[in-house]
């Protein structure tokens, strides 16, 4: 049981906060947390399934009538008094107006003296407006290294399987950090029911696991990332930046014994198509860790308070699930309309503010790589020292730098053929034009050179495809150069160096 939070929720109780809403699937640990908790009052049940039952046997009691009947019985100070109202599965009663009206009158009741309390404990969390001032949002935290070491041993004592040790038995707990302990219980009995032990190939059994619990959450997603630096062409002071912070990553209690902070994160920004998204993924394969998309769209829920609590929630993953890599794609969209007027924009700014303030003081291994085409559209508060440990920019590849892309893009699709194409004519010829674009002019080529039958790869078939792409230099014409101008003026780094 996580003692985090029952002692936030014991404070809770005994400040007579009216309404406590547990957002959580694994009903044995909530109901054992209010065992513990519920100090000589009378628990009343009622959940979605089987109305009014007994808290602790589950066993319907012959009360009849749906949840508006019942809390109509608590009406009345005299019954409330030495009452825990526990309302599982409760989202979709919320939507009566009838229910929410009840729980408004008891919610006062508690708040006028009555020694009582309401639990909502469901998996989604739904707050009507007019619950919105009484309800507190309590989740179960996930479970730390020592407790996973606990239950993987339990397990194994349980069911009489081979003991895990040593390295092994670290890698698991890491690898295990953001399962529930139903999902961990089960990831291990499928191990041992495949193979009899435990071994290092049952970690891919656990990132599977991961990979569902993300697509569940369906607020993160996981990305699989086969880039590396070297599929980068230029950038070549970003990429040294990367490496010693990759080096502070693998060696982190070396690293902070010696003094060295715990790596926050890198605000890439700069031009579409110029390696950004790219960066974000070598990142991750870098730093050999799992790498995390956040959209921010996703966030968004149509009732008080559930985008907050997806944020919450989106973080509370990638930190559990740390180390890991948490990439923010386009960070100027996600917080638009900070400061304007309307409900969409307070919900914004709401979320805005809980992100400033996790990424200020996170101490988990969990790096925020935040991509922005612009960054002139993001809040001032956000470009303040603490909140990344460096910011970079990135602007359209200089000659050296687009005849390393030719070479990489070339090198996968044709490798036979690189040696005979003139890589100083092909990057002399394509002034203006971004990674993104020359990759598309040499997947172009690479067609058009099949398409005529010809037996490899030649300059002017890449030439002619570069001569019909209209490059982004063309396309963005003075936005570019002032965009540019305002980086350097801002004295972010440049990622080339």
């Amino acid at each position: 049981m996580s003692e985090g939070l029952k002692k936030k929720m014991s404070r809770y109780l005994d400040a007579g906060f009216p309404i406590l809403y547990i957002n959580s699937f694994e009903e044995e640990k909530v109901d054992a947390l209010i065992s513990s908790l519920k100090d000589g009052r009378e628990v009343v049940e009622w959940n979605g399934a089987r109305g009014l039952v007994d808290f602790e046997t589950k066993a319907p009691l012959s009360l009849g009538g749906g949840l508006a009947d019942v809390l109509e019985l608590f009406l009345s100070r005299e019954e409330l008094e030495g009452k825990i109202l526990v309302l599982r599965d409760i989202h979709k009663g919320l939507e009566s107006p009838e229910v929410t009206a009840r729980l408004k009158n008891i919610a006062g009741l508690i708040g006028q003296g009555a020694d009582a309390a309401v639990i909502l404990v469901s998996q989604v969390v739904v707050i009507p407006p007019e619950l919105e001032k009484y309800i507190t949002i309590l989740e179960m935290d996930y479970l730390s290294i020592p407790e996973i070491h606990s239950l993987v041993e339990d397990f194994v004592r349980e069911n009489g399987f081979p003991p895990v040790k040593g390295r092994l038995a670290e890698e698991f707990a890491v690898a295990l950090k953001g399962l529930s302990e139903f999902e961990i219980r089960n990831v291990l009995a499928l191990a041992y029911a495949r193979e009899g032990e435990l071994s290092r190939r049952d970690l891919e059994l656990i990132f599977e696991q991961k990979q569902q619990t993300i697509k569940k959450a369906g607020i993160l997603e996981m990305v699989h990332s086969k880039e590396s630096l070297e599929d980068i062409g230029g950038l070549d002071s970003l990429k040294g930046w990367l490496k010693r912070k990759a080096k502070v990553f693998h060696h982190i209690e070396e690293a902070e014994e010696f003094g060295v902070d715990k790596p926050k994160g890198v605000l890439v920004a700069g031009l579409p198509g110029c390696g950004k998204s790219l960066s974000a993924k070598a990142i991750a394969r870098l730093f050999e860790v799992p790498l995390l998309r956040l959209d921010m769209g996703r966030l968004m829920g149509k009732y008080v308070g559930e985008s907050e609590a997806n944020m919450r929630k989106a973080v509370s993953l990638a930190e559990a699930i740390s180390p890991c890599v948490l990439w923010i794609d386009e960070l100027e969209k996600a917080f638009a309309g900070i400061g304007s007027q309307g409900v969409g924009a307070e919900v914004t700014t709401r979320l805005f503010g809980y992100f400033l303030t996790w990424l200020q003081e996170k101490e988990s291994l969990t790096f925020v790589v935040a991509t922005a085409n612009d960054v002139t559209k993001l809040p001032p508060e956000l470009m303040r020292k603490g909140r990344f440990d460096e910011i970079f920019y990135i602007g359209l590849p200089k000659p050296e730098e687009r005849r390393r892309i030719f070479e990489i893009h070339i090198r996968k699709r044709r490798p036979g053929d690189e040696g005979k194409l003139d890589m100083e004519r092909l990057a002399r010829e394509t002034e203006g034009f971004s990674g993104a674009d020359i990759e598309g002019v040499v997947k172009e080529g690479v067609e058009s050179a099949f398409a005529e039958g010809k037996g490899s790869l030649e300059t002017g078939d890449i030439l002619k495809a570069a001569r019909e792409t209209s490059s982004l230099k063309e396309m963005m014409g003075d936005s570019l150069e002032g965009l540019m101008k305002e980086y350097e003026k801002r004295k972010y780094k440049n990622a080339a160096g």
